[in-house]
């Protein structure tokens, strides 16, 4: 969810003994207790121990992903996670915890997958690989990899790819729903208005009858009151413009299934923070978040350096990240060396300061406003990140286009 930045572990988790409509008992337990719980559901306590760490892992992540995108809640369910295989994971109530188990879960279930750049612990499907296939992780492949030497890190990456990374030592915490507390209506001015406004405008591109929100700047307008009566008016619910638990919690849902946060191939939420400062070159066959700030730098220039080619923010400084960089380098008279060192460091962040100043920062551009620091705020830069309205389409613009053409392009 775009309210929770920074996933934490809940205290206790609240768990639907069947699936999602049907009339099952809620029972809410410790998350430690229902990890165990689902561990010892899922899979034998004789397998290798790091098929064993593999798995917990992987249901760490899942139950995570259920509470941070408010999955279940979002939907107008009274509970986290269900205890259906075909929706989630097993739980089997009063069920005995396996001792080798246990000691697992007591060390890994503050501890979660998510991939490299993106905030959300990752949905880490999972099946049994014999009778059941999925895209996730198979639960015998990962006990056969084990008995072969792999360690629990590389059969979650042979399962889940080469861009996860894990999180130690996440923070607990009691479950904090996204809702206000109380209705958002004209006038109100509040960091939930700009979350709301965030979250219209990613809707909006989907459905582009939704009118863009061009001041996202926290404040309840006539605007931001039109957009909310037009959603409103298209998901079937009371058309007053005040976004009461009901529209909030339809924001929500829509917003997660557009960015596809609760899937295995999501589209991420980005939140970072935009440092301007040269630390150490940045060199081909490099990953991590320097390269996919690199990345997003670059395909910002090349909107407005047509020598600089489009390239995929991944990561990965591949052959596509060391053609943009040896481009940039061309044109500014510097060594096409495709390495990103300090002369060349500057020569991007100069740019892009130049083009945030007299463009991306121009309301009449684009729908997003980016401080006049030198950080840009979590919010603001996913709204750049991911190609939001307004941005550049990726297109040349032409005699008789309009933004109703690249709308319905994008939705």
């Amino acid at each position: 969810m775009p309210i929770i930045v920074t996933p934490y572990i809940p205290t206790y988790i609240t768990v639907h003994l069947g699936t999602p409509d049907s009339d099952a008992e809620n029972l809410t337990i410790s998350f430690r207790e229902y990890i165990k719980n689902v561990a010892s559901s899922e899979v034998y306590p004789t397998w290798h121990n790091s098929a064993l760490r593999a798995n917990i892992l992987a249901q760490v992540s899942f139950a995570l992903n259920r509470v941070y995108t408010e999955f279940y809640p979002s939907q107008g369910y009274s509970f986290n996670i269900t205890a259906s295989t075909a929706y989630d994971q097993k739980f089997i109530k009063g069920r005995n915890i396996f001792d080798s188990v246990s000691t697992l879960v007591d060390e890994l279930f503050t501890v979660y997958i998510r991939r490299q750049g993106f905030v959300e612990p990752l949905a880490a499907s999972f099946c049994n690989g014999t009778t059941t296939v999925c895209d996730g992780l198979s639960q015998w492949g990962s006990e056969n990899m084990a008995q072969q030497g792999y360690d629990s890190v590389q059969i979650l990456r042979h399962y889940y790819g080469d861009n996860i990374e894990l999180v130690t030592n996440a923070p607990m915490q009691d479950i904090q729903y996204s809702y206000p507390g109380a209705p958002l209506r004209l006038g109100d001015i509040s960091p939930e208005v700009q979350v709301a406004q965030i979250m219209i405008n990613r809707i909006s591109v989907a459905y582009p009858a939704i009118p863009k929100i061009w001041q996202v700047d926290g404040i309840f307008s006539s605007s931001t009151e039109d957009a909310v009566r037009e959603l409103q008016h298209i998901f079937n619910l009371t058309v007053d413009g005040i976004i009461g638990k009901s529209t909030w919690y339809m924001m929500v849902h829509l917003y997660t299934g557009i960015l596809r946060l609760s899937e295995l191939v999501s589209e991420g939420q980005t939140f970072f923070q935009l440092d301007f400062e040269y630390h150490q070159a940045i060199v081909y066959g490099q990953r991590g978040e320097s390269v996919t700030l690199l990345q997003y730098l670059l395909s910002i220039l090349a909107q407005f350096y047509l020598t600089i080619p489009f390239l995929t923010i991944d990561g990965v400084f591949g052959d596509e990240t060391q053609a943009a960089v040896q481009a940039l380098q061309l044109d500014a008279g510097l060594p096409q060396t495709g390495t990103v060192d300090e002369e060349t460091w500057d020569v991007i962040i100069d740019r892009f300061i130049g083009i945030d100043r007299t463009v991306l920062s121009n309301p009449k551009f684009f729908p997003y406003q980016s401080p006049s620091s030198g950080e840009v705020e979590p919010e603001l830069l996913h709204s750049y990140f991911s190609a939001r309205p307004g941005q550049f389409p990726g297109f040349p613009l032409e005699l008789g286009a309009s933004d109703n053409d690249q709308e319905r392009s994008e939705s």
